[in-house]
Order: structure tokens, then sequence, then C-alpha cells
């Protein structure tokens, strides 16, 4: 069993509080893993134009194709990125689109592996950790947890953060406030948030050295998506 971590955050990682929790979850599986970041990549959105259809291989060729065969052989998934306007950032948004290539002609290399999600934000994490979540649903991969926190916001450290009227340390701070390295939110620190993050990858590596059926995964994802398609009609 491997399991491929994958962390969406642009920042270094001894700086990345994403990175720290992907690596956090993936240290208590017990299990071989890969944990790969996407700083600096450049990694396009699906351009839709079906080279995939054939063969289920994406035919753009930039720094998403060598991680390719990485996703293909992982048993599990482990992944996380920042809340950029309430969803995914970029590159993690593209990657995720990218998973489009694996769906053709029925293909089911992906149906009814496992995964945790992880969010982080400058007040909270929820909405990227979910939208990861709905993207793994459509190629029936279970996420079996969700890992949020909060993160330091740019604001604390882009030079204004303590005059900008809509800035992050005003809006938890208050009028007149003086940036001090101790109010930085650090998910290093933040002790919940890392025992959440050890008790997902102990659950993840549970499930795998369980008796894991990817079949009877996959039925109760595909019957999820059905009820959610459902809903949306």
């Amino acid at each position: 069993m491997k399991i491929l971590g994958i962390s969406g955050s642009p920042r270094k990682e001894e700086k990345s509080g994403t990175f720290s929790l992907v690596q956090t979850v993936l240290e208590n599986t017990g299990l071989d893993y890969e944990l790969v970041s996407l700083k600096g990549k450049t990694i396009s959105g699906c351009i839709a134009c079906l080279g995939c259809v054939k063969d289920n291989i994406c035919k753009v060729e930039d720094d998403l194709t060598p991680i390719r065969e990485k996703i293909v052989e992982a048993d599990a998934y482990v992944f996380g990125t920042p809340n950029y306007y309430s969803t995914l950032n970029a590159v993690s948004h593209a990657f995720l689109e990218r998973f489009f290539q694996f769906r053709h002609q029925t293909g089911n290399t992906l149906w009814g592996k496992l995964a945790v999600s992880v969010g982080l934000g400058g007040t909270m994490g929820q909405a990227p950790a979910d939208d990861i979540e709905r993207f793994f649903l459509y190629n029936f991969i279970e996420t079996i947890a969700k890992v949020t926190g909060q993160g330091a916001a740019s604001c604390y450290s882009c030079g204004f953060g303590e005059t900008c009227q809509v800035g992050i340390p005003l809006m938890l701070h208050g009028e007149g406030v003086k940036i001090a390295p101790d109010m930085i939110p650090d998910v290093r620190k933040q002790d919940e948030v890392m025992a959440s993050a050890a008790r997902a990858g102990k659950l993840l590596g549970e499930r795998l050295k369980g008796s894991h059926d990817r079949m009877k995964v996959t039925q109760a994802m595909q019957e999820k998506m059905m009820a959610l398609l459902g809903e949306s009609v």
C-alpha cells in the first residue's frame, strides 16, 4: 500500500501550514507514502481537447505529466490546499481538473480509492476541503476525513496588515492592531488541528490495512453522487 500526498500551497515547505498538515496525516498512516509539493510547478487546467478519450492519458504536457503515474499507482490520497476566495487556489484546482483524463470509457483507475482532504485558510479551511472532497467524489474516491485549520494569511507579512481596512489582522484583532509574532496563526502550534491530522492519518492507515473493498467503496460513492445529482435537478 502506498499513499500519495499533494500539497497545493505555493509557500516554501518550512513556511506552509498546508504542507505540514498533509505531512502529519501521511506520517500517521503507518504506510509508505510520497509527498509532492505543487510549489513552483506549471500545471494547466483541463483544456477540453478530448485527447485523453481513447487511452485515458492527458495530452497536455506540463509538470503534471510525471505525476500521473504516481496518481495511478497510489492506493489513497492526502490532498491539501490553502483557501483562496473560499475555494481552491489555481494550481490545486487545475491539478484536480486534470483527473478528467481518468473518466473515459468507464475508466475505473481511481474508483474506490480513499482520501483525506486538507484545507487551510486565513480564517478557516472548510471551503477548500469541501471542494477537494467534491472533486474526489466525481471520481468515486471516498474522502474518509477532512482536516481544516487556520493558517497565516498573507496580510500578516504584506507590510500593510496593521493599516489595511480589509485585511485579516483588522478583521480578527480590531482597529489599532499591532502585528506580533505570537498572534500569527501557525497550525503547528494548534494542538487540536494537529491532533485532527494525526487521527485522520491513523484512520486512513487502518482502512487501507483492513478489509478495504474498492468495489464496495465505488458503489457507495456512485450512490452518493446520484443522490446529489437528484437533489440538483
